[in-house]
């Protein structure tokens, strides 16, 4: 069972940001704040086909900021597209960056802030406190409400010659502002809001298990878990409804600010080494693996846990499991596959456990998982 001591220290790092109706329209404001003379705009097509970066483009334009647009952004994004962007950012002579959508958009303007700063290859920064270059000012405005990577210190990129995805931490990785806008989310397509959802349950889950976690990161990731789990039904069935996205907002940014501190742990090691070879969204396949790790590492923190379950209240008529509540939760918003019906294969467990074993975000697990066990895992969740 892993005991924690409240006196051990903790650090806790948070950016600036700023939540409300139409606080994107402060982008123009900020990025000149920021002294940026000309910005990069990063975002993705399917953000610009709702016209969510023409508004910021608009405050921007209003701010008489300048800037030149990055869009060739992947669901998943990949290292040569954060390097295409490191340079549009150079050739354009760009001091700073705007990044618009969720966290595919947000990781690469990370990933193109540090390769323009250090003229180094995205991959070389893999791992923990390897950006030593301050890279330049960031400004997020998400239109999801899961990844939290608008407030976090990790950024994913997707390798993919090598078929894997590579988790970068840093302090530097920050963004100087988030704002926090619901109106973008209401053009989010029903399986984006649910998944994002989930993405932020296990965020705030893994983040409150951690063995990293401490009191600060505890209450904010108790809060989103309590704000996912009441608002994320509600917003799935009334999805224009902008005090309900605005919730789903809040549950992102505690979820966020638990896990950037407090780390994470193996559901989403797992989720990684997926991705890495099948295209699967980031947060349907923590969705898929979130409860089968709950149940394998119960018994290193079951007072936490037992926490977690007793949020989601009494869902049938016998007592069961927080792992089990989870699971209904999921199967609730209509996630009802499984790995393998999701196209992951069973001979590639193998190579899944190894990269799984290797991600940094295992080292915060709850419970020293052995590679036996993390096959077990995956073989339960196929």
């Amino acid at each position: 069972m892993t005991r924690r001591n409240l006196l051990n220290p903790r650090k806790f790092v948070a950016p600036e940001f700023i939540c409300g109706h139409r606080v994107l329209d402060l982008a123009g404001q900020y990025a000149r704040n920021f002294g940026m003379k000309k910005v990069l705009l990063v975002t993705d097509h399917g953000v610009r086909a709702e016209g969510w970066m023409e508004a910021v483009a608009r405050s921007l334009a209003e701010a008489e900021v300048p800037f030149a647009i990055f869009d060739s952004v992947s669901e998943n994004p990949r290292a040569h597209e954060v390097m295409a962007g490191m340079e549009v950012y150079q050739s354009e002579e760009c001091n700073g960056i705007v990044a618009v959508g969720g966290g595919s958009p947000m990781d690469c303007a990370k990933g193109i802030g540090i390769t323009s700063s250090s003229m180094r290859d995205i991959l070389a920064f893999e791992g923990v406190d390897r950006v030593s270059i301050p890279p330049p000012p960031l400004i997020c405005i998400p239109t999801t409400a899961g990844s939290s990577a608008d407030v976090s210190q990790f950024a994913v990129i997707k390798d993919e010659a090598g078929k894997r995805k590579i988790v970068i931490i840093s302090k530097a990785l920050i963004p100087d502002i988030s704002l926090l806008d619901p109106e973008p989310l209401t053009t989010m397509s029903r399986d984006l809001t649910i998944d994002t959802g989930m993405d932020a349950l296990s965020h705030a889950v893994e983040a409150y298990a951690s063995n990293g976690s401490s009191p600060m990161t505890d209450m904010h990731a108790l809060e989103a878990i309590r704000l996912v789990h009441s608002a994320l039904p509600a917003v799935v069935e009334d999805p224009g409804n902008l005090e309900l996205r605005f919730l789903s907002l809040l549950a992102s940014l505690h979820a966020g600010l638990a896990f950037s501190n407090a780390s994470l742990g193996a559901t989403h090691a797992m989720a990684h080494g997926v991705e890495g070879i099948y295209d699967i969204t980031h947060g349907r396949c923590n969705a898929l693996l979130l409860e089968h790790v709950v149940a394998a590492n119960y018994d290193a923190a079951p007072e936490r846990y037992d926490r977690i379950g007793a949020i989601f209240g009494t869902v049938t008529a016998e007592q069961i499991s927080p792992a089990e509540k989870i699971a209904v939760f999921r199967r609730s918003l209509g996630i009802t596959e499984t790995l393998a019906s999701a196209g992951v294969r069973e001979d590639a467990l193998p190579t899944l456990v190894q990269r799984a074993y290797a991600d940094p975000d295992m080292a915060t697990n709850p419970r020293n998982l052995t590679c036996e066990e993390v096959q077990q895992i995956y073989d339960n969740a196929l």
